[in-house]
């Protein structure tokens, strides 16, 4: 009996186990998924079709979900949130696995923390706000590009065409204030500036839309940013063109909404693209495959016939996203065999009779963490690129293309990517070359513009009743002819007043504006302060004889410098007749003192070798001497003498040579030295000013002081303050020694019109910094260009030096009286090399010469020996003899050697001398 009971038991035992495998191996029959969006949109026709079409595929591919069917849900949210929030509770009731949806960022907002709330996924094919963050919705999945990916798009496209401010109108809620404060940051990223916001409230009429359009005619930028849902109607673009703001002064950029609109148009309706001839706008790249190509041709097929609904990038985005949920279900089942879903005690909510949604039966998805995990591992190929999210559950950018409306057709112009910024091809071609963003490389084809001109707008105007633009001009007190106020007239005038009227002319448009003195007259304003008002918005603009330094810069943008500012050295100079032994400066002492002896060495050591075979070098003493110096002398004219050995050609030339170069470098030295001769200062330049103890004049209000303390690092009690061009003058003719300056370091402008008056005084060495003067403007003002360009169009003409000479050039310009003060002295240091050369040449020759000799000698002695051995005389022995005769040897002529060698050969011979 126990035996039976254990086996009845056992056998229950795995009747409910083996039950129980078999129950729980079972795969559902189907799996529901929701989805939320609008359906009469323009997205919302197209991802409707596009999902269905998606159901159906995957429903009858064997290879995906098995003999489980995907059962998709939908509900029109209609634009609201309320009623998208409705239709996500709809959906969750019929126990779905994830939301598809929704299509528009508000919305997504609310049903984000619905589908947290019972562990749903919620995957959107269309909602760009960057906010919809993983770390605020980690459940939330976008199989489309984030608005922080296109915005970086806008405003690399804004950079590129060299625009500086724009204007946006977006929608306000949060897909337009999100997306723009993410083009905002972009913007600043790059020094660009969003100049002007125009909201409009999200049932915008024409009404609406027209006086935010005539408001921004008062704004100088015309460089549009639009950023609203899809519009069939166009009405921003066809208000817009009535008020006259399509023209070739304006700039029109539009987001990807305007590519989703423009390609719902049929081919019936396609004359509305010439409301927005011109435009340009970014569209969501979707690379080119067969896989799309079949798409594309299955779709036309599916809609001929019936009303019609044009295909766009939206489209291939919402039959992806099926795609990828039904792969991450897919490969659910396949490790955990089923979907449950179970009660939360948190979602019990009484008393909800009569609202058409039961709170009670919404349960949670057990395994909506799992789902979540398998979705970020996605990686497949789809209609729209291929299918891979990041961390922040975006998915992975294909970039954007450019397209341009010209002739009621969408030209694309080109691609952008984060990788390789603008491009003519494809990101993913440019990916396979590993090509990286090279600024240089950033291209775009042929735009058409607004107005029908393929050149680049400049997309910045002087607006329409706008203010007069505020000039802040200094009032000076000192060198006045630069710019100051003139009292009877109150007008400005001077040097900067003419250049900045004239280029005035080269910018093709009309700027009102007035000029603002700054200064009491009696003394120069401070610049630093002056400059420092563009930045406090005081002034639009400051047209002077402003240098453009390092710490303005920082606070304000200048134009093209239109004159140098260099610091110079001014001091008197001698018109008196040059010094009569300046012809001794080109070399120094030592120089002089090795020139002459050079001239005596080689006199000499000619003189040795050509003594006893050239009949100029024989005679009396006397005559051998003047001989000597006059052949060493000579060899400056005559560099050629067929008489002279071989040996003393070889010195020669050497000889000949240094002495070349010592003319040619005395020469260019004497030169030098006269140009500068007429300096009376003994001031070299900048170097030996600060090194000697002499009081420097420098002039209130420039750089000059500022320079010399900080970077020179000159005492402040050597620095004398100087105003105008009259204190210059006495403060020089007075001197160190009479309470005056020895020099004056300033700016090459204001040394240059004290010089156009004063004749006694000039530029001593080379200017010692590297600065210019421009005009100023506030920040990021379009102006600063217009005007760089103006006066390089100045510089080109020639317009800018003919009003530098009119300035400058009434007593001839002051340039002819610029000196160097320090030629270079030349010394032995630079010659020595050749010096040594012709040494060693001198050496060797008189070297070669002895051997010469003392081998002759040797021989004549040696027959000479056997002569005397011959007629029994005793050989002379005695040392200071035997030298003797090898002087009276060496001095007798090689004719007269060779008859002594005869006569050893013939001691008969009565004529031998030794």
């Amino acid at each position: 009996m126990k035996l039976f009971m254990v086996l009845y038991l056992m056998i229950w035992i795995w009747v409910i186990l083996f039950c129980g495998i078999t129950v729980h191996s079972e795969r559902p029959e189907s799996v529901n998924i929701g989805a939320v969006f609008t359906f009469d949109s323009v997205i919302g026709r197209v991802a409707k079709v596009a999902m269905e079409m998606a159901v159906s595929d995957i429903n009858s591919d064997p290879t995906i979900l098995s003999e489980t069917n995907l059962n998709l849900i939908m509900k029109d949210g209609m634009c609201n949130a309320f009623l998208g929030s409705t239709g996500a509770f709809q959906v969750l009731e019929q126990g779905v696995a994830a939301i598809i949806g929704p299509q528009s960022s508000a919305i997504a907002h609310s049903i984000s923390q619905i589908a947290d709330a019972v562990h749903v996924p919620l995957i959107s094919y269309a909602a760009t706000d960057p906010t919809l963050s993983s770390l605020q919705f980690p459940l939330f999945f976008r199989t489309i590009q984030s608005d922080s990916e296109q915005m970086a798009a806008m405003a690399n496209l804004i950079d590129f065409n060299g625009w500086k401010e724009v204007i946006v109108i977006f929608l306000d809620d949060d897909y337009g204030r999100n997306g723009i404060s993410a083009l905002s940051d972009e913007l600043e990223k790059r020094r660009l500036k969003l100049a002007h916001k125009l909201p409009l409230s999200i049932h915008y009429d024409l009404d609406e839309i027209t006086k935010l359009l005539n408001q921004s005619r008062v704004y100088s930028p015309r460089v549009f940013v639009v950023h609203v849902n899809p519009d069939p109607r166009l009405r921003i673009f066809s208000i817009a063109r009535k008020l006259q703001m399509m023209t070739s002064d304006y700039v029109w950029l539009a987001t990807d909404w305007l590519s989703a609109t423009s390609h719902s148009f049929s081919s019936a309706n396609q004359n509305s693209l010439s409301i927005v001839e011109g435009v340009v706008a970014l569209r969501q790249h979707v690379p080119d495959s067969r896989k799309k190509r079949d798409f594309i041709s299955r779709w036309k097929k599916m809609q001929k016939g019936v009303a019609n609904t044009s295909l766009n990038s939206y489209g291939f985005f919402a039959y992806d996203t099926v795609w990828t949920v039904a792969h991450s279900i897919d490969k659910y089942l396949k490790v955990y065999n089923n979907i449950t879903f179970s009660l939360h005690e948190n979602n019990m909510v009484p008393h909800t009779e009569g609202i058409g949604i039961q709170f009670e039966k919404l349960k949670v998805f057990a395994g909506g963490s799992d789902l979540v995990n398998i979705l970020l591992q996605s990686n497949f190929r789809g209609l729209s690129g291929q299918i891979r999210f990041s961390s922040d559950r975006n998915i992975i950018s294909s970039g954007y293309d450019v397209i341009n409306i010209n002739q009621m057709k969408i030209n694309k112009v080109g691609y952008w990517s984060n990788h390789s910024g603008f491009s003519v091809l494809p990101p993913e071609v440019l990916a396979k070359k590993k090509h990286r963003r090279v600024s240089v490389d950033q291209k775009l084809g042929n735009i058409t513009w607004p107005g029908g001109k393929t050149e680049r707008p400049r997309g910045w105007v002087i607006a329409d009743n706008a203010k007069p633009l505020r000039i802040g001009v200094p009032k000076r007190a000192s060198f006045v002819e630069f710019v100051t106020e003139v009292q009877e007239i109150h007008q400005m005038q001077g040097y900067c007043i003419d250049i900045f009227m004239k280029a005035l002319e080269f910018i093709p448009y009309e700027i009102p504006f007035v000029f603002k003195p700054v200064g009491n007259g009696k003394a120069n304003p401070n610049y630093d302060a002056l400059v420092k008002k563009l930045d406090e918005n005081v002034y639009d603009a400051v047209v002077g004889d402003i240098a453009i330094v390092t710490n303005r810069t920082k606070i304000a943008d200048f134009s093209q410098p239109f004159a140098s500012s260099s610091l110079v050295v001014v001091a008197p100079i001698n018109s008196s007749k040059s010094n009569a032994w300046v012809f001794l400066k080109p070399f120094s002492p030592d120089m002089w003192c090795i020139i002459v002896a050079s001239f005596m060495m080689i006199g000499v050591v000619i003189w040795i070798l050509e003594h006893r075979v050239n009949d100029d070098f024989r005679g009396p003493p006397k005559r051998q001497l003047v001989t000597m110096f006059m052949f060493s002398l000579s060899t400056l004219f005559k560099t050629n003498n067929n008489t002279i050995s071989s040996l003393s050609k070889m010195v020669l030339i050497v000889w000949l040579f240094l002495l070349m170069v010592i003319t040619a470098s005395y020469t260019a030295s004497l030169t030098s030295i006269l140009t500068v001769e007429q300096l009376s200062s003994p001031i070299t330049g900048i170097d030996s000013l600060i090194a000697s103890n002499w009081p420097i004049g420098y002039q209130v209000g420039s750089f000059a002081y500022s320079y010399l303390t900080d970077n020179l690092y000159v005492s402040s009690s050597r620095l004398v303050s100087l105003g105008s061009p009259e204190e210059y003058a006495v403060a020089l003719r007075n001197g160190p020694s009479g309470g005056g300056v020895a020099a004056i370091v300033d700016e090459l402008p204001y040394v240059e019109l004290f010089l156009s008056k004063e004749t006694d005084f000039g530029i001593i060495g080379q200017p010692f910094t590297r600065s210019s003067w421009g005009f100023a403007f506030q920040r990021e003002s379009p102006l600063a260009l217009d005007m760089s360009t103006a006066i390089l169009k100045l510089a080109e003409s020639g317009e800018l030096q003919n009003i530098h000479e009119k300035w400058f050039c009434k007593m001839g310009c002051p340039g002819e009286r610029k000196r160097n003060s320090k030629p270079d002295q030349l010394h032995l240091s630079s010659f020595w090399g050749l010096y040594l050369s012709c040494g060693i040449i001198s050496v060797v020759a008189l070297v070669l010469f002895l051997l010469r000799m003392i081998s002759q000698y040797v021989g004549f002695k040696q027959s000479q020996n056997e002569v005397v051995a011959s007629s029994s005389k005793p050989p002379e022995s005695h040392c200071s003899r035997v030298v003797v005769n090898f002087f009276n040897f060496i001095d007798k002529k090689e004719d007269a050697i060779k008859k002594m060698f005869t006569q050893c050969d013939n001691p008969h011979n009565p004529n031998s001398e030794l």
